[in-house]
Parts: structure tokens; sequence; C-alpha cells
């Protein structure tokens, strides 16, 4: 599909913010709402974006947004959760942190703690604490996957299994209205599982945008995470799941 100027500016929108909505693109490009639908409808039937009431989303599938893209999306947001959670960290902790660049963010709040204790998965994160000399850091081994600095598969498993930590970091690609963490990569979704199991108390760090999407492996539920950061609020029916679950919902608004 050969795209017009203002179909590309619509789904760089759609890809920043995760969802765009009728009105507002009908406003943003001074033209009416018939021919933002037409915009979006056609965006839909080339496999870009998926109409929902209002607007449009990213296409879910199996396939995940690549990774550049993804670390602009919802920056700030990303931002204000990580704040919060490196917030709850404290000094001489032992962290993991996995793939994502949620945990990137949170990495980067992390520059000024002290006798911090980090292992992680993911280059990006070992790369980003680097700069800070009272944090000692175990990048656990395995296989690289190039496209977001990751390692996955068995020796990084493996290299989980000799830790217990004192907190978990982990993000997702999805989280459905069940609560379930949803992600592409099956092996990843492995290392999350092993993750989960070694900590004492495990984050997730998410923001809107994971509730608008979704992936074919689920990695665990709500259930098992002790605290939930994202940027805006959930459904109530979620909420109160979480209050059954008794797992602390963080809205960074």
């Amino acid at each position: 599909m050969s795209l017009s100027f203002r179909q590309s500016d619509i789904l760089s929108l759609a890809k920043q913010n995760g969802r765009v909505a009728v009105e507002d693109l009908a406003e943003r490009f001074n033209v009416t709402v018939q021919t933002i639908r037409r915009d979006l409808s056609e965006l839909s039937d080339a496999g870009m974006l998926d109409r929902v009431h209002g607007g449009a989303v990213l296409r879910s599938g199996v396939s995940n947004i690549g990774y550049e893209d993804r670390r602009g999306l919802n920056d700030e947001a990303k931002t204000r959760i990580a704040k919060r959670c490196a917030a709850d960290i404290p000094d001489g902790a032992s962290v993991f942190m996995n793939i994502g660049t949620s945990t990137e963010a949170v990495a980067r709040q992390l520059l000024t703690h002290k006798n911090l204790m980090v292992v992680t998965n993911n280059m990006n994160v070992a790369n980003i604490l680097v700069e800070n000399p009272e944090c000692e850091i175990v990048v656990a081994g395995g296989v690289l996957r190039r496209s977001d600095g990751g390692l996955i598969g068995n020796l990084t498993v493996s290299t989980i299994r000799q830790f217990k930590f004192d907190y978990a970091v982990i993000g997702c690609s999805a989280l459905d209205d069940e609560g379930d963490l949803l992600d592409f990569d099956f092996q990843e979704v492995n290392v999350s599982q092993t993750i989960i199991a070694q900590a004492r108390h495990t984050s997730l760090v998410a923001d809107h945008s994971k509730f608008q999407r979704s992936a074919p492996a689920r990695i665990t539920s709500l259930s098992e995470i002790d605290t939930f950061y994202t940027d805006a609020p959930v459904t109530s029916e979620l909420a109160a799941r979480c209050q059954e679950w008794q797992t602390q919902l963080v809205v960074c608004g």
C-alpha cells in the first residue's frame, strides 16, 4: 500500500501513543471525521492498524513492534512509571531486570542508588548501569538476540536459578482483561517465569498501551505479581481482581 503523507503521520502517531482517535486526528489535520475514518479503514485493510470504537490501535499479532519504535512509545509515561518503581527499591538491594524498554527506563532511575547488585539478561540495562559505580552488574549468559540486546535460552535460565533476588523488575508485551501477562517470544517467556520464581518481590512495569495489544504466549497472571506500576487506570474488573490477589496497583499519573 502506498501511504499518503497524512496516513504516514497517522501511523507514526499510533506508534508513539499506541492508539489514535478520530476526533483528535480530524482536528489535527483539519479534515472531516469521514476523511479520517477512510484513512483508518485503509490502514486497517493494509494490516497496519486495528479499528476500534472512536479510532484505531496498533495491530496485535504474533510479532512485536520493532525495538527502536518501542523506545519512543509513551516515553513520558515510562519515565513516570520508572521513577516510582525505582523509588520503591532501597539501596543495598539485589535486583533482576529483564528485557524491555520499560525496564531500561527503570535502570536509568537507579543511577544514583547505592550498593546495588543488578542481574540482567538485557545488555542495554547493563550498559546504562555502567555509569553507576555503586552498582555491581551481573550479565546472565545465553544467546544474544540482536534486535533488542536480550539474552535468552537455557543458559540464561540456568544462570538465573543460581540467584535469589530481593526484587525483580519485569515488563511484558501485552496485558489482557483477565490479568494475564503476554509476550511474543516463547524463550523469553521461560526466562521471565524463572525470574518470578527466584524473586522475593516482583514488580511489573507496563504503560497503558499494553492494555490495547495482544500476544500469543502467556507469562503469568497478575496474581503472581506483587506490585503493578502503570500510568493509567485499569478496568474496574481488573482493579477488583488485583485487590483480591493482593497485587498492589500503582497508577503513576
